[in-house]
């Protein structure tokens, strides 16, 4: 037969062992012939001659020696694996492709068998990892919250309902106390919205910690939850963010493992009937309180059509940072003092802006949805310059929920009879019209997102062996128990793109598990490498000192402004780290004094470019 563009000779026969028959149908090693051409300028004699050279009795002992050595050693890894004898004798099928050569199918044959090891292996680690990580039974892992007859009651309404004034007066009275907020911003607004009543009251952040010794209520964010700790009242705030993939494991914890008596849990009314689908799944009692709108939120007949018909007292959305600096530059030149409130500004900077505008010293708020939670910034008019938003992969529109939430800023219960909202060109203001009149989406009542903790990834280590981050990182998403999809794993992209660099580093597994979590965008050069020099020093035992802002490197393309942002950010995740490795990180104090030190020239900055004299010419639009 012809192979590979030459003639070869083909054989097949049969091996026999004590307990089975194994055909053959190869091509020998040494069984080709010629080319093509040569072959057919032979003769037969030559022809003849040249067969009996590559086959004959040595040749057949050596084929066969050869595919011996190669079953025994297929036999040898099914026995040792306990491998059944379909598997066996699919790998031995190997032996019959009588156009390829010897070497080739034993090979074939090997990695066959080797395979079904693998998977039988691979198997066997996902039973271990799946009874390292048995996800349903999550709940119970929260011990002393699985303890406590818990009641829970949701108070649910769209923004200016009275949800928050309602939960806070509750936990203002009670004894013992927690506040799981969303935001650092709000964590800070409603401590010291405690504190002012006269309680003993700490403040508990990544970044940031004010802690009274005899603290009876705490104010947080939601990620610090301490579930060791039992209060009598805890209020979680925006509990519709259970559904956010990339945070709702936050609230999920929060729920399952808050050890309080009595639970509210405040959002929007579409987590209705999520809230009642967790709460039977970790036991205890619900009420359900339904809010509506204090005063009415009404489109306006007819869009702005121009900055030049803005008020004291709106509110400009956009909804990226180089639209709100750019319309806050159209707005200065109309002659109005502008906060600009966007999500790279700290929490300090973006209350201090909220607070200017709220003093009348700015008149025009010029934000993002930042402004959508955790600022109080009531105005008669809200104001959209678009209803398109990217959403980190594509622009797209904003949700109903998205402009529910922006829009019911306006139109302050006892300020103002109504909110009015409005479009600044006539697509928009249809868009948005539209989307208010929308019923938002309820949540699922499953899918509840987890994220793996410290001890998970420690009990999947001891499972399976693996010492990896980053795979355990994937075994735990990989072989999370969703038999019924209720909780699900979630979204890991940021902690696995640092695991893969964290893992090259002489780091322990607690280590690197803390570092991956650092608040850190890979975005962002200046944060990236801050992140990895100060990981490369941690896992040296080396201390890392804390520079001053104007000893910072600067990228070339920066400008004042985004220079002092990321600064800031930088400020930020060192305090973060210096509250969980203080050995490495011992400039924690010079940490939080830097993020208010930049916090203070950002502000100034935004202050003063918000400011300027009022132009007798109207600009161009």
């Amino acid at each position: 037969m012809t192979v590979e563009g030459a003639y070869a000779i083909s054989a097949h026969g049969e091996l026999v062992f004590p307990d089975r028959r194994v055909l053959y149908h190869l091509v020998p090693d040494e069984g080709f012939l010629g080319k093509l051409n040569k072959w057919q300028r032979m003769s037969g004699g030559e022809r003849l001659r040249m067969v009996q050279t590559r086959w004959n009795a040595q040749a057949r002992e050596r084929l066969e020696a050869q595919l011996r050595d190669c079953v025994q050693n297929v036999l040898a890894i099914a026995a040792a694996q306990g491998l059944d004898a379909q598997n066996t004798e699919r790998a031995l099928q190997a032996l019959q492709a009588k156009y390829e050569l010897a070497r080739l199918r034993c090979s074939i044959a090997v990695e066959r068998v080797a395979a079904v090891r693998g998977r039988k292996s691979s198997s066997m680690q996902a039973e271990q990892a799946r009874q390292a990580v048995n996800l349903s039974r999550y709940p119970e892992s929260f011990t002393l919250a699985q303890s406590i007859p818990r009641h829970f009651i949701a108070v649910l309404g769209p923004t200016n309902s009275g949800k928050t004034h309602i939960a806070m007066e509750q936990l203002a009275q009670a004894r013992s106390g927690v506040y799981l907020a969303p935001l650092r911003l709000l964590a800070l607004e409603n401590y010291n919205r405690l504190c002012s009543q006269g309680l003993a009251c700490s403040l508990i952040t990544g970044e940031q910690r004010k802690l009274h010794p005899q603290a009876s209520h705490i104010a947080s964010t939601v990620e610090m939850l301490d579930p060791h700790r039992r209060v009598e009242v805890a209020v979680i705030d925006e509990i519709q963010l259970l559904d956010d993939p990339d945070r709702g494991a936050a609230w999920t914890a929060a729920v399952c493992g808050v050890p309080a008596d009595t639970v509210y849990l405040l959002g929007a009314p579409e987590a209705e009937a999520a809230v009642e689908s967790l709460v039977r799944r970790v036991g205890g009692t619900l009420e359900v309180r339904r809010l509506s709108r204090m005063s009415p939120l009404l489109m306006e007949k007819q869009p702005l059509g121009s900055l030049r018909y803005l008020q004291p007292g709106d509110i400009l959305i956009a909804f990226s940072r180089r639209d709100v600096l750019y319309y806050r530059e159209l707005v200065v030149k109309h002659g109005f003092s502008v906060s600009a409130i966007y999500g790279n500004l700290s929490p300090e900077v973006r209350q201090a802006q909220a607070e200017r505008f709220l003093s009348g010293e700015a008149q025009i708020v010029v934000a993002t949805d930042a402004i959508g939670m955790g600022l109080n910034t009531p105005a008669r008019r809200v104001i959209f310059t678009t209803a398109i938003k990217f959403d980190g992969e594509a622009e797209c529109e904003i949700s109903a929920a998205l402009a529910k939430q922006i829009a019911g800023r306006a139109g302050r219960y006892g300020e103002h009879d109504a909110g009015l909202v409005a479009g600044l060109d006539p697509l928009t203001h249809r868009t948005i019209a539209t989307l208010l009149r929308q019923k938002p989406e309820p949540l699922p009542t499953s899918g509840f997102y987890v994220s793996p903790n410290i001890d998970y990834l420690q009990q999947l280590s001891q499972a399976t062996g693996e010492t990896k981050l980053y795979a355990l990182l994937q075994l735990f998403a990989k072989h999370i128990n969703v038999h019924d999809e209720f909780f699900l794993p979630s979204h890991l992209q940021d902690q696995l793109s640092h695991a893969r660099w964290l893992d090259q580093l002489e780091l322990s597994l607690s280590d690197r598990y803390t570092l991956s979590l650092c608040p850190i965008s890979k975005k962002v050069v200046l944060l990236e490498q801050a992140l990895r020099a100060w990981a490369l020093a941690r896992s040296r035992r080396q201390a890392v000192r804390l520079p001053p802002p104007d000893l910072l490197p600067r990228q070339p393309d920066y400008d004042e402004l985004q220079f002092l942002e990321d600064a800031c950010k930088l400020y930020a995740a060192y305090a973060w780290l210096g509250y969980r490795m203080p050995e490495t990180f011992p400039d924690g104090d010079a940490a939080q004094e830097g993020m208010a030190s930049t916090s203070s020239r950002i502000d100034r900055h935004l202050q003063a470019e918000s400011h300027r004299p009022r132009s007798r010419r109207r600009p161009r639009e």
